[in-house]
């Protein structure tokens, strides 16, 4: 998975700004999305600022505050762009995740969309572990069949004896 970078700071700044960058993280961290995270307020951190006050969009202010959230060198957006986002569920699309498909969906895919017929519990030469539902339903009936029958002899043969 791409790590993102995310700039955040815990300086002087009002209290919605942290509030926002611990809004951020939580959600990052419920999500198992790995981060990084960029205090640039720390001493030796003045590249990591200029970057982001650089590559950012401002909004009300004359430099954008953060948070502002970057996937490696790539913008993606600020708090309220974050937010949105996470509340339309297309939070991979705003940090610019490739999405990955587990091998097990491609395996599904590819198996459904085949017209392979499926022979001797296989499909596609891929040995099945369940019985052909068919089967499986002819041995119920077979077997509910055959208790019936035992029933009826039974009853006939209480009814011939008592007689």
């Amino acid at each position: 998975m791409v790590k993102g970078k995310i700039m955040v700071t815990i300086s002087k700044r009002p209290f919605k700004v942290k509030k926002h960058q611990q809004r951020v993280l939580m959600i990052l961290d419920s999500k198992n999305i790995e981060y990084v995270v960029v205090d640039i307020t720390e001493p030796g951190k003045e590249n990591e600022k200029e970057f982001m006050q650089q590559n950012s969009k401002a909004k009300e202010a004359k430099h954008p505050l953060p948070p502002q959230i970057f996937n490696d060198d790539d913008y993606c957006g600020d708090y309220e762009e974050f937010d949105l986002a996470n509340e339309i569920d297309e939070l991979d699309k705003f940090l610019k995740l490739s999405v990955s498909v587990s091998t097990a969906e491609i395996t599904l895919a590819n198996t459904a969309d085949s017209k392979v017929p499926v022979e001797n519990g296989e499909l596609n030469g891929i040995a099945s572990s369940r019985e052909h539902s068919a089967e499986k339903e002819k041995e119920v009936v077979k077997d509910s069949k055959t208790e019936e029958e035992a029933r009826e002899q039974e009853e006939e043969e209480e009814g011939t004896g008592e007689e």
